[in-house]
């Protein structure tokens, strides 16, 4: 069931009609709500993360007028919006012809059944809308008690690093509840060594200088021991400053709701392929089958190729749609397991059709069960590759120029899993929370090939610092050594990893 607001009413019977047919072809997805809105709401909409109802922050208002800009310029339209909500938020522009909100209405159910049944969308917040007001009310709230500027430079800090979480924190529990203390500004850590009873002129008899100083030593060391805390890395960065890090309540409970946020936004990462390839699918689909009329077509058909135009990128739409339709092929006619794969008659294969038509069947399970990574890693084969002309390409310094640097498949493919690892982002893990005793705050970077950014690595040290309030490391590795980056409040520090041991 679905509801509309400003709708005209021929968008509203079509609506119905469309929704009933994506029901027939198998989508199952939650109820939508539609609201044809202008372009200024669209990008109002765009900004907050389609979320309207979004705490304040100066850097929606900067994506506003990006989009706002670009839209005035002919550069880039927003046809569309839909949310992860249950029920589903969705919204239309204004100006769309019929056929282009068909085609958007048909994408938007494709989208609302990947976000009802991929399973990395499962432990998400399905009431999302209520949440983020919710999360609106409070940072107004901090804000008429701390602030307006002490708030927003604190929701600077946060987003900064909101990227900072597990990746598969939802789904596996890595360790148990970590404890440990981080000191406050100005202690210091002191071990104190029990003298043995004496008169004042025996003490330095019965208490000997450097029976003192080893005892010190033995002491020290074993406090280092026991309170080097977390017992392994933590990949959620957020988590540990919101267990260990001394903030202020009202601190605590914004960086919480972006981690919220941030794990809530997590799985579009994820799936951006399967996502868009799944809505382009159906939408294509159901135009070309059961919607469109025939003085639609050629408008059909332009909009359609703009949406999944490659311009030599990765384009998500194009690749996921494609990988989709060939997996239902090859599901279809056989093309897959073992016989096939050990058939070494070229021939024999190209014609190759087992007549098992269980495509479709593969579709759907695929949608449930994979994300972007594990989906181009099963599903990408040297075939399709071939087919689509795909190729790795890299940044010439020496003529300013991209260029094609291989059209070998396992490079390709390499590259292409490279990009996706992490949903793209370094992996930051805490693996000291007192380190050198002093309650410093020590993380490890994982390379994987690719050296962080040092101009990002500085402001992702510094804002760590503000919330950990004592200094802050990252060991990597850059330029081929092992280096460890620091910040102690005052200035930015590179060790060679050797001298800091």
């Amino acid at each position: 069931m679905s509801d509309y607001n400003k709708a005209p009413e021929e968008l509203v019977e079509w609506n119905i009609k469309i929704e009933k047919i994506a029901r027939e072809v198998g989508l199952d997805f939650f109820p939508v709500f539609f609201e044809v809105v202008d372009w200024k709401e669209m990008n109002m909409i765009a900004a907050y993360g389609g979320f309207p109802n979004r705490y304040p922050h100066w850097s929606f208002g900067m994506q506003y007028q990006e989009l706002s800009k670009s839209y005035a310029y002919g550069l880039s339209k927003i046809y569309e919006m839909v949310i992860n909500n249950n029920p589903c938020y969705a919204y239309l522009l204004h100006s769309n012809h019929l056929v282009d909100q068909k085609l958007v209405m048909a994408h938007v159910y494709g989208h609302c059944d990947f976000f009802k049944n991929n399973v990395y969308f499962s432990h998400t917040n399905r009431k999302m809308m209520d949440e983020m007001a919710n999360h609106k009310i409070r940072v107004r709230r901090y804000i008429d008690q701390q602030g307006h500027d002490e708030v927003e430079r604190f929701l600077d800090v946060c987003l900064s690093i909101e990227n900072l979480i597990d990746n598969h924190g939802p789904f596996i529990k890595r360790r148990a509840e970590q404890e440990g203390r981080v000191l406050q500004e100005g202690e210091e850590a002191q071990p104190l060594v029990k003298k043995m009873k004496s008169k004042g002129y025996m003490d330095k008899f019965i208490n000997p200088k450097e029976f003192l100083e080893s005892e010190k030593k033995k002491i020290k060391k074993s406090q280092e021991q026991e309170r080097e805390f977390p017992e392994s890395p933590v990949r959620d960065v957020l988590l540990f400053l919101l267990e260990h890090a001394p903030m202020e309540r009202w601190k605590r409970d914004i960086l919480a709701m972006i981690r919220d946020e941030a794990y809530y936004f997590l799985p579009q990462m994820q799936t951006k392929i399967m996502n868009e390839g799944w809505a382009s699918y159906w939408h294509s689909t159901l135009m070309t089958r059961r919607i469109m009329n025939s003085s639609e077509f050629i408008d059909y058909a332009d909009h359609h190729s703009g949406t999944v135009a490659s311009n030599g990128r990765l384009n998500p739409y194009k690749l996921g749609i494609e990988l989709f339709r060939d997996i239902e092929d090859r599901w279809n006619k056989g093309r897959f397991g073992k016989e096939y794969e050990e058939c070494d008659n070229m021939v024999e294969k190209k014609r190759w059709d087992k007549k098992t038509g269980i495509g479709k069947q593969k579709i759907f399970e695929v949608r449930k069960l994979y994300n972007d990574l594990t989906f181009i890693d099963t599903f990408l084969t040297e075939d399709f590759c071939r087919e689509n002309k795909m190729f790795a390409f890299d940044y010439n310094k020496a003529n300013n120029t991209y260029q094609i640097t291989s059209t070998d498949f396992k490079k390709v493919k390499d590259k292409l899993l490279a990009q996706l690892t992490n949903s793209g982002r370094p992996m930051l893990s805490v693996v000291n929370g007192n380190y050198k005793n002093r309650s410093e705050l020590y993380l490890k970077h994982q390379y994987e090939g690719f050296e962080l950014k040092i101009d990002w690595l500085k402001e992702v040290l510094k804002n760590l610092h503000q919330i950990w309030t004592r200094p802050v490391y990252v060991e990597t590795k850059f330029e081929d050594h092992e280096h460890v980056f620091g910040f102690d409040g005052k200035e930015h520090k590179d060790f060679r990893k050797e001298a800091q041991v």
